[in-house]
């Protein structure tokens, strides 16, 4: 009896009841239109904001789930250098943070590429450019040889280990990745997301690297909703979902690795975690909507571009209070012009004067 499915005869022929996947794969197709026809109204400056929070997410929380723990600010500018954006307080990245943004950058900014072996190598050599994992040597950017034994995944303590997985044997491997590869850059008639789905479950089940497998099988799902739009801009975290649901993930990866070759389950799962991808956008983009509502509001005002500058600033967050002086130095005018600037938008109801407090006199938003 075969224990995973990469052992039966039939593998890897998945199958699916399509009846049962028909209304939760509808309604996830009209929630990914909805909400890329929602960014689109947003205007070019608010969707790259949009773009590059999601990005930055979808990084961090990629390696979170694998226990790997990156820089925020470190992400955030690695990502915002290599799209050509202007933001400020940019930070110099480690070669760990740059492999992991070029990674995911290529396969959401490339989606129109196809798969290739020597791609899906560039992707791991990325992922590990110092060689290891942790303090252990791997092979990077090549298949694994199993020459520290079989791949598996386990859990628990050493000597009472629960092994979840093991992966199909080294001498596979080869064979194995022609034809997912082969398969993933022949669309054919199978819905896109559905694909980014078997994509997914597929490569995690024949485990080709040494390290790195879950990271890269999240880019390979990314790449194939990125061709599901036909876009390079992301507006959701898949994986940013994914971890927030860690546990029944993993719970339903060893389930479907250990089933049949009817991947119903697996995928009902996925397509009920990205619909609630979709519920998390509103929480990750709040500021990015918040600065749509405040300018669509205030769209008719008479505003100069120093007050423009600061309010959008403000917008996204800064530390400290708002002071003449303050403004002064964003703006890069003199104090009076700023305390002018400060007063007209004050008179506009734009800006309210803070409770007294301090030796300075500071300024917030008027909340709508």
């Amino acid at each position: 009896m075969s224990r995973y499915i990469h052992q039966r005869a039939d593998w890897p022929k998945f199958r699916w009841d399509q009846k049962a996947l028909a209304v939760p794969l509808a309604a996830v197709r009209h929630r990914q239109g909805r909400l890329i026809g929602r960014m689109e109204a947003l205007g070019f400056s608010l969707r790259k904001d949009a773009v590059l929070q999601t990005l930055t997410l979808d990084v961090l929380k990629s390696s979170e789930i694998e226990g790997e723990i990156l820089n925020p600010e470190q992400v955030r500018s690695s990502i915002a250098r290599r799209l050509g954006m202007d933001v400020a307080g940019l930070v110099r990245a480690d070669r760990n943070v740059e492999g992991v943004v070029e990674m995911m950058l290529d396969a959401t900014q490339n989606f129109e590429k196809p798969l290739t072996t020597e791609r899906l190598s560039d992707w791991h050599a990325a992922l590990f450019p110092t060689g290891r994992s942790g303090l252990h040597k791997i092979r990077v950017g090549a298949w694994r040889d199993d020459s520290k034994g079989p791949m598996q995944v386990v859990s628990g303590p050493v000597g009472h280990e629960r092994v979840h997985y093991e992966a199909p044997a080294a001498q596979r491997i080869d064979a194995e990745m022609t034809a997912f590869i082969d398969w993933a850059n022949q669309p054919g008639d199978t819905d896109p997301v559905v694909r980014a789905a078997i994509g997914h479950l597929w490569f995690v089940t024949i485990h080709p690297f040494d390290d790195g497998n879950g990271r890269i099988a999240r880019a390979i799902a990314d790449w194939a909703l990125a061709q599901s739009e036909k876009s390079a801009q992301r507006f959701y975290s898949m994986s940013a979902q994914i971890r927030q649901e860690r546990n029944a993930y993993y719970d339903i990866l060893e389930k479907t690795q250990k089933g049949t070759l009817d991947i119903t389950g697996w995928l009902e799962w996925f397509l009920g975690c990205l619909d609630r991808a979709f519920d998390r956008t509103e929480t990750t983009l709040s500021g990015v909507f918040r600065k749509a509502r405040f300018w669509e509001k205030h769209a008719a005002s008479p505003l100069n571009e120093r007050q423009r500058l600061i309010l959008n600033k403000m917008l996204d967050g800064f530390d400290g209070k708002l002071t003449s002086s303050k403004w002064a130095k964003l703006a890069k005018c003199s104090q009076d012009t700023a305390h002018r600037d400060i007063l007209d938008l004050v008179e506009h109801g734009i800006l309210v004067k803070d409770a007294a407090g301090g030796r300075s006199t500071s300024y917030s938003l008027k909340e709508a």
